[in-house]
Parts: C-alpha cells; sequence; structure tokens
C-alpha cells in the first residue's frame, strides 16, 4: 500500500503532456542509477537485476549501458585519485600493511607492478592469475558474492587504482563481463 501511494506521489499519470516530465523522470533515474552502482558496496549488480525482473527484456539496454558506465566512472575516478592520497586513506583505516604496498606499488613503474605481484603470489596459481588478471577480473564482476570486495564498482575502483589494466583492455573485460544477464532479458 506504501509502495502504491510513493509511486501515485512519484510518478506523474502517463498523458502526452507529462512525456517531458517522465522523460526527465527516467534521465534522473538512470543517472542516479549510474552513479550509485559505481559507489563500492552499492549493490548496483542487484538494483539492475531488479530493474530487469520488474520491466523485462525492454530496459535490458538502459540497464547494460548503466552498468557499464558505473563501471567505467568507478575505475576513472580511481585512476583520478592520487595513489598518496589512497595511501593515507588506507593508513587513517588502520590497514598500515596495504598503505605500505599501495606505497610500494606506487613508486615502481608500471611495468614493474607485475613483478613485485609475482614476488608477493610466488606460486604457479598465482603466476596464472596475474597473467590472466583480464580474465580474473570478468569472472568476479560475474561471481555472486563479490560484495566482499566491494561488488562491481569496488572491482572497478580497485582496478583502476591498482593502475595494472589499461583503459581499452578494461573497457573490453567490461563490455563483455556486463552483457550476459541483460542479453538474455533481451532476448527472452
Amino acid at each position: 500500500m506504501l509502495g502504491d501511494l510513493l509511486k501515485d506521489l512519484t510518478v506523474p499519470e502517463m498523458r502526452p503532456m507529462n512525456e517531458p516530465m517522465i522523460h526527465r523522470i527516467v534521465m534522473t533515474a538512470f543517472v542516479a542509477f549510474v552513479v550509485l552502482a559505481a559507489i563500492p558496496f552499492v549493490p548496483g549488480a542487484e538494483i539492475g537485476f531488479a530493474l530487469l525482473l520488474l520491466f523485462g527484456g525492454r530496459v535490458a539496454p538502459l540497464v547494460y549501458l548503466g552498468m557499464v558506465g558505473a563501471l567505467i566512472l568507478s575505475f576513472g575516478i580511481a585512476r583520478l585519485i592520487p595513489a598518496t592520497v589512497l595511501t593515507r586513506l588506507l593508513d587513517w583505516l588502520g590497514l598500515s600493511k596495504a598503505a605500505d604496498f599501495a606505497a610500494e606499488i606506487d613508486a615502481t613503474a608500471p611495468d614493474d607492478r607485475i613483478e613485485i605481484l609475482s614476488a608477493i603470489i610466488p606460486s604457479n596459481l598465482g603466476q596464472r592469475l596475474i597473467h590472466y588478471r583480464h580474465l580474473l577480473l570478468a569472472v568476479a564482476l560475474n561471481t555472486p558474492g563479490n560484495s566482499l570486495l566491494g561488488g562491481g564498482g569496488g572491482l572497478a575502483f580497485i582496478a583502476g587504482a591498482s593502475r595494472l589494466y589499461s583503459f581499452w583492455r578494461y573497457f573490453a573485460v567490461v563490455i563483455c563481463a556486463v552483457a550476459p544477464v541483460p542479453l538474455f532479458f533481451y532476448l527472452t
């Protein structure tokens, strides 16, 4: 009953004269979805999934573009934040080992960062995970329970902050990783 009341108060009646207002509401909701889904630990994929369940395949392209946009936004913001700020934040949170590691990674040339990770994770499996990090990211974005790492927004932020992913390769991973669920709803 409260949901119906809220809908009646916020969503205008569908009439031709209300079309511009409805368009603004939809676009505002889309922008809010992108911004919220980009924030680590906000369940953006679950919001998108709920939209797909509520509205079906008609909104699949919009949900797809929103999730891709959110993951790109989170990645881009992480790239813009200086590593010293992230190091201080980690130190302030009491994560001194992570802060030291972030400082060490930042002081290293981008090409040598893989070697530092290889020294930390010496096993054969660790080497393969580092080598196939793009595939690992695609799998992690689609794995239930990735909310422990911050969800899609958190994974995108970590990928951007690590500076181990070039933008175009990351973009290719994201457009492929996000596609299966919206594509399924769109085709069925």
